[in-house]
Parts: C-alpha cells; sequence; structure tokens
C-alpha cells in the first residue's frame, strides 16, 4: 500500500491569512488546525479552513511542490486556490 502525500493551504474565516504544510493525512492535519492543537502560526492566526490540496506519492515531490508554493507570491497562491476553488469553500467537509 503507497502512502499519499498532501500539499495544502488553508486560511482563516476572513481569508487574509495563508498557509502552505505538507502531510501525510490531510483529514487529520486539518482537523488539529480546527482544533488548535499545535501552538503556532496557525493557531495565532486562526488558520482553520482548507482551501487547497495537491496529492503525491513521493514525500520528495511533496516537499520540493510545497517549497515551490511558498516561494510564490501571495498572488500565486490566490490564483491557484481560485482556479480550484473560487469561493475558497473549506474543502475539510469533502474530506469525511
Amino acid at each position: 500500500m503507497e502512502k499519499q502525500y498532501y500539499v495544502y493551504m488553508a486560511t482563516n474565516k476572513r481569508n487574509t491569512v495563508l498557509y502552505t504544510g505538507v502531510t501525510n493525512n490531510l483529514t487529520r492535519r486539518i482537523w488539529e488546525h480546527k482544533q488548535k492543537l499545535i501552538p503556532g502560526f496557525t493557531s495565532k492566526y486562526n488558520i482553520n479552513k482548507l482551501v487547497y490540496a495537491e496529492e503525491y506519492d513521493d514525500i520528495n515531490d511533496a516537499i520540493k511542490r510545497e517549497k515551490q508554493i511558498k516561494a510564490g507570491s501571495r498572488r500565486k497562491k490566490i490564483c491557484l486556490i481560485e482556479i480550484n476553488n473560487p469561493e475558497f469553500r473549506d474543502l475539510y467537509s469533502d474530506l469525511l
């Protein structure tokens, strides 16, 4: 059984702060954000809405993509989200 890895972007209620991360369990990780279980940036800025995700078979590819997205401008990140999720809908319920 192959392991899956996810690069994702999450935001707060007003879509004013973007967070890019990588995980091997997207459902669990977004749940952790929603519960504010991990202190730091995402808890401080109420990052709890999944707005974008990509799936990878290889962790190195996922990390490379995460770094590529993080290096991009805010405008590029917003464009990437808008192409796939123009309403900035919380995609977490789709995972359940």
